[in-house]
């Protein structure tokens, strides 16, 4: 027979409830797929794929304002794991750094006793990964190490500082949004502050501007739009413009650089920085929702969008394609007027009343496909894109909306129509890019029309606002171990019933019992409660009381006091018999009533000379043995009554124990047998009654003067032969009834308001509840155990509590939150891998290092022994079981259609590699392994083309699926022109002032666009300063030529141009003669690497690739050091044609042993490295050291994979790794 498990374990947590104003902006989803949010003090951490809360953080003493997750952008090994690691700040000004996994803090940082205003740790982690920036009030900004504690530098500005943003493809740029404008950094460095006050700029609001008219239309707006040409100025407005402090939100568009939008309630404004102008708006219309929020996206150039009413729309770019123009449209002469941002999806809203209104939204950094909305009543609401192919002729073409189409490739790679794909995977695998001006499909590509829509996958529930009543089920024991669930009853304000189950930290139940606010609740089995709720007294202090009594099963609710209730003195507290059989109903002004619990009948309403009772409390005492005996002997007499006669024994056998229950029920409901009780109460002067219940009997047993030392008793507690009462000046007095002596403690409290003894036999500890705190008592030694008091050691104040096992106590705190703690009230953050959460959770980061680094190996190198398979016993992997088990349950946690790609044989070595780093929220491998894999399959296609309309037909095919621009120098140079020639004459479209022209002309000339650069030239108006120069450049671009003398002159003009300070200047005359070359170099010698960059990807028709050297590719114009190698990947080899090997020594050296050796695999895989004797050496070199790596992480069987691999070079390994002395000696 296999042994009783039953799961009754209760772990310490907390249970948050609503939040407070000061956390509407404390949310955060980081990579690692986690989402933190502040909950008043608190800051809770739930899985978004499960909706379950798996860590809560108490250590802050104020209210959480913001909270940011560490960037995962940077190379993970057993020096640098993948770890949870959270900043999270508080109104005062306290910063604290957490280990989520364990639930410590690892580091505080204070400044000012003010509210941080911003935070964000440093992108750009080459350094160090533990920069954190804060904004500290009124004006300063400091940069921390969040390891230490230790301030690098503080740096003050003129205005108050109200957030700020970095650029996301220069760490050297920072914006900080003020209370009167904007002010631009170009030189933040981690290692000095900012040299000067920065530029600081003024924007003039949309409302004082023609944009805010005539926006019901589309051409309204568009029209409308075209009349707005500047917003930014280095003029303070006047004043009747509204300046910046309607200007809800500033951040920088991370899909393509220099574009910044500013979110006003009605719209949205895109700006392009190097015009300082507008270049798109969303507007709503007149009827529409105000903005709360928005969230620019990376993959594509879309933005996700919180309104006021809690809706959610996701807005994608407009396409200006000629194929997306419709038959009953007029063509547009001049295409690009504006970036358009359609509406492409919306989520449904939620009811906003005074109290429940959207706070916050937040997006998945790592797939960009859902979004999660914090609503102030503690609801956190997780929104996911699905997409859905549609047929094309059913789209609505009079719309004028572009339509959008599925990608052609799947992790980076095409794939055909019957292969293995996720297209809800991200939003780059859901929907293509959206097309350039000008740039066609290939009309031979297959496109699928598809649309997207919102569906909730998520919901979390925080308790309703207090106040709350609660009360836990009846205590475990031998009898009922079988049925036994922790469930505790929470009485709110509503009038509903919230039970949950303590174990999984779950709502049970939610019932709806009430019409006013819970007063009290007992449960009068493990099944079934009785709750009472009190309206409002009317003008005579009479009310309508409501006692139900309610099955938890079955959820029927019924009155117990029939029709008693309406017009009467209010309900003071009820309480339940040891025995669950009697009840005492206690009124304000009005005598008690007894009542039989079983039959829902009352058994006697004390007369109106009965004392009023101020605290009553049932005995533990009974006289249920003899009642046993009793119930023995009528069942024999019963037996024997039924059965008469020897031939009819056999029979009485067969069914005696139906007999035996029909005796029983018998005798208790007809012979009316029930156990004697005792309960004892006090009055007004503190005298104390005892009282006897046995059936209908109701007898007055004896009489205790009061006590001279005790005030009026408000509470009394009774558990075997203590007796414990607590009166209105906070004095306990504790009676040992057996030893007839008693002990009065002051405790020099405020009121004791309740006090209960915790369950278990010969468990003597009591918790005591008092206006401002509480305390645990040992009545055995009659000393206190531990103490919790408001405003001293705690911030909130506690409204309820209770016993919810034998050594645990709950409280109900008017913060909203109920808190599980041990006897010492000290609130303790547990390990997430301790916690009993119902569905396993995806988090490789709360694995140890070791494992989830092998377990990202296990992942990755598929097929092992030939078999691609997700069970990881069937891999030499010499762990001990429970770290085996863990890594299991990791394996299992994988959704179906995940487990299905991951065992497919065709899913290929760089889609596998995208799609772990996905898995892992591994920033620098996403990043790394998108444009590896795209250049490695568009060479491989290009070379594999045989015939000439194979070799034609693969840069089409390249051009169609190009790499994304948010990738910017590491795009294609045919498609990075395509889309700098689309932004410059989006900027040409709104210049404005002679400054706009110029830069637009300098553009067109480093772009090669000559014509259109000279027809600007000559539009200089002939009182403009500069009339005569430009009409002078405007002769030269036309007449330059290529050869001759005017090349050498033009070349030493310009050089001498450069040399005395007039870097742009010689820049353009190098490029009017195709020395684009040369002016690269001149740029990266005087520093602009960013400038240089960009003027290699235009230069000319194939661009300047020698420009994109091993030198140039290591300056910091990419997005992080991770990227370096993907620059170098894209310069060294698929612009230049030179061998990838060298990619793969700056791996090594770099000891990112994993990424060389699988981009060595993938090289080998699609014929971009050819083994010979130049690279042979080198390719043994990297399996061996990522054969070492392996086995320092205890991979034992990938170990041997790759030291096989390795050849001489992992001879030695090898034979170290079969030799079985080596193991016993490891063992």
């Amino acid at each position: 027979m296999l042994p009783l498990t039953v799961n009754f374990k209760v772990s310490a947590r907390t249970l948050t409830g609503a939040l407070s104003a000061h956390n509407k902006a404390a949310v955060d989803w980081g990579w690692q797929g986690l989402i933190a949010y502040g909950c008043h003090s608190l800051v809770v951490v739930v899985d978004a794929s499960t909706a379950q809360t798996l860590q809560v953080l108490e250590k802050h003493k104020a209210d959480v304002v913001k909270v940011k997750w560490a960037r995962e952008n940077y190379h993970h090994n057993l020096g640098s794991p993948y770890s949870l690691r959270l900043a999270s700040a508080d109104v005062h000004g306290k910063i604290i750094v957490w280990d989520v996994a364990a639930g410590v803090a690892q580091c505080e940082i204070q400044e000012h006793a003010k509210p941080i205003q911003d935070v964000q740790w440093l992108w750009s982690q080459d350094a160090s990964r533990d920069l954190l920036l804060a904004i500290h009030p009124p004006n300063y900004i400091v940069l921390w190490n969040a390891d230490t504690g230790t301030k690098l530098w503080k740096k003050s500005y003129a205005d108050n500082i109200l957030s700020f943003s970095f650029d996301p493809f220069d760490s050297s740029h920072l914006t900080l949004l003020t209370s009167e404008g904007i002010v631009f950094i170009s030189d933040f460095s981690p290692s000095k502050p900012p040299s000067g006050p920065g530029k600081k700029v003024y924007i003039s609001s949309p409302h004082s501007s023609p944009a805010h008219s005539k926006l019901a239309a589309a051409t309204g707006a568009k029209k409308a739009l075209n009349k707005v040409k500047i917003l930014i100025t280095q003029e303070k407005p006047s004043a009747e413009f509204i300046t910046l402090n309607d200007c809800l939100q500033l951040a920088y568009l991370p899909s393509k650089r220099n574009h910044m939008l500013l979110l006003y309630p009605r719209e949205i404004l895109v700006l392009d920085l190097e015009v300082n102008q507008t270049v798109g708006v969303i507007a709503i219309e007149r009827t529409g929702v105000p903005f709360l929020q928005v969230i620019p996206c990376f993959q594509r150039d879309g933005l996700f969008c919180l309104h006021e009413n809690g809706c959610i729309t996701l807005r994608v770019r407009r396409s200006y394609n000629s194929i997306f123009t419709t038959s009953n449209e007029e063509p547009d002469a001049d295409p690009v007027q504006e970036l358009t941002y359609d509406l492409r999806s919306q989520c449904d809203a939620i009811r906003v009343t005074k109290t429940v209104r959207p706070f916050s939204m937040v997006c998945c950094p790592v797939n960009e496909n859902a979004a999660a909305l914090v609503v102030s009543d503690g609801r956190v609401m997780v929104w996911e894109l699905k997409s859905a192919v549609c047929n094309r002729s059913a789209r609505n073409s009079g719309s004028g909306v572009s339509p959008l189409y599925s990608p052609v490739s799947f992790c980076g790679i095409p794939v055909g129509v019957l292969q293995n794909k996720l297209p809800d995977l991200s939003l780059d695998n859901m929907i293509g890019q959206s097309a350039i001006a000008g740039e066609d499909h290939p009309k031979g590509s297959v496109l699928q029309e598809v649309h997207l829509k919102f569906l909730l996958t998520g919901l979390i529930s925080g308790l309703p606002a207090p106040p709350f009543t609660v009360r836990m089920c009846p205590p475990l024991t031998t009898k009922n171990i079988k049925m036994y669930q922790p469930l505790l009853a929470v009485g709110t304000g509503n009038g509903s019933v919230l039970v949950y189950h303590l174990t999984s930290g779950l709502l049970h139940k939610e019932l709806s019992v009430h019409s006013c606010e819970v007063r009290g609740i007992e449960w009068t089995s493990l099944t079934g409660f009785l709750s009472f709720a009190t309206s409002t007294p009317n003008n005579m202090g009479l009310v309508r009381n409501e006692l139900q009594l309610v099955d938890l099963p079955t959820g029927r609710s019924i009155a117990f006091r029939g029709e008693r209730g309406n017009d009467e003195s209010p309900i003071e507290m009820i309480k339940v018999s040891h025995l669950k059989q009697y009840l005492a109903v206690v009124f304000k002004d009005k005598p008690l009533e007894l009542w039989d619990v079983r039959t829902c009948t009352i058994l006697r309403e004390m007369s109106r000379t009965f004392p009023g009772v101020t605290a009553l409390e049932w005995s533990p005492s009974h006289n249920l043995k003899s009642l046993r005996k009793k119930q023995l002997a009528t069942r024999e007499a019963m037996a024997r009554q039924t059965v008469v006669s020897d031939a009819e024994l056999s029979i009485a056998e067969s069914s005696v124990i139906s007999l035996l229950q029909e005796a029983e029920s018998k005798s208790e409901l007809s012979q009316n047998i029930s156990a004697r009780e005792h309960f004892v109460f006090t009055d007004n002067d503190g005298q104390v009654y005892h009282f006897t219940v046995e059936g209908n009997s109701v007898k007055d047993s004896a009489r205790i003067p009061p006590d001279g030392s005790m005030g009026s008793i408000t509470c009394i507690a009774w558990k075997g032969d203590m007796l414990v009462l607590g009166d209105m000046d906070g004095n306990l007095n504790f009676w040992d009834l057996k030893g007839r002596v008693s002990r009065g403690i002051p405790t020099h409290r405020s009121w004791v308001r309740k006090i209960r003894f915790a369950p278990g036999k010969g468990n003597q500890k009591l918790v005591a509840m008092y206006s401002d705190g509480a305390e645990v008592w040992d009545t055995k030694e009659v000393q206190m155990v531990s103490s919790l008091r408001s405003g001293r050691n705690v911030t909130f104040r506690v409204l309820d509590v209770d016993w919810c096992t034998s050594d645990k106590v709950i409280l109900a705190s008017d913060d909203g939150c109920l808190r599980v703690l041990d006897m010492s009230m000290k609130s303790t953050c547990v390990r997430v891998d301790e916690q009993e959460l119902t569905e396993p959770v995806w988090c490789p980061y709360l694995l140890v290092p070791r494992a989830s680094l092998a377990l990202k190996a296990f992942l990755l190198h598929q097929p092992w022994s030939g078999q691609y398979l997700l069970d990881i016993s069937h891999v030499d992997y010499p762990e001990n079981e429970e770290i085996k088990s863990l890594l299991q349950e990791q394996l299992n946690s994988l959704s179906n259609d995940i487990k299905k790609l991951l065992l497919d044989p065709e899913f290929t070595l760089l889609q596998r590699c995208l799609l772990v780093s996905r898995l892992y929220g591994d920033e620098s491998e996403l990043h790394f392994w998108t444009v590896a894999a795209h250049y490695l399959h568009s060479w491989s296609q290009e070379k594999s083309a045989s015939t000439p309309a194979a070799q034609e037909a693969a840069p089409r095919d390249r051009a169609s699926n190009p790499l994304d621009i948010c990738y910017d120098v590491l795009c294609e140079n045919a498609y990075f022109q395509k889309f700098q020639l689309e932004r410059v004459n989006l900027q040409e479209a709104k210049r404005s002032t002679y400054d706009h022209t110029r830069k637009c002309t300098d553009q067109l000339l480093l772009l090669g666009q000559t014509d259109r650069a000279v027809q600007l030239l000559l539009e200089t108006s002939a009182d403009n300063q500069h009339y005569y120069c430009d009409a002078l450049k405007a002769c030269l671009v036309t007449t330059v030529t290529s050869s001759g003398p005017s090349q050498s002159t033009i070349k030493l003009v310009a050089t001498n141009m450069i040399a005395s300070g007039k870097l742009a200047e010689g820049v353009q005359l190098l490029c009017l003669i195709d020395k684009a070359a040369d002016a690269c170099r001149y740029l990266q010698t005087y520093g602009e690497w960013s400038r240089a960059a960009w003027l290699a990807k235009v230069g000319g028709s194939r661009g300047c690739p020698e420009c994109l050297g091993r030198n140039f590719s290591l300056e910091p114009y990419t997005r992080d050091l991770e990227a370096v190698l993907a620059a170098e990947l894209l310069c060294k080899y698929f612009l230049t044609n030179h061998p990838p090997p060298d990619l793969c020594v700056l791996s090594s050296s770099m000891r990112y042993f994993d990424r060389a050796a699988l981009f060595v695999e993938a090289c080998l895989q699609y014929g971009a490295l050819e083994v010979g004797p130049d690279t042979e050496r080198l390719v043994s070199a990297v399996y061996a050291d990522y054969a070492r790596s392996l086995k320092s992480l205890g991979f034992k069987q990938g170990a041997v994979l790759f030291a096989s691999k390795a050849g001489a070079a992992g001879r030695d390994l090898l034979n170290e790794l079969q030799s079985p002395k080596q193991e016993l000696a490891e063992e």
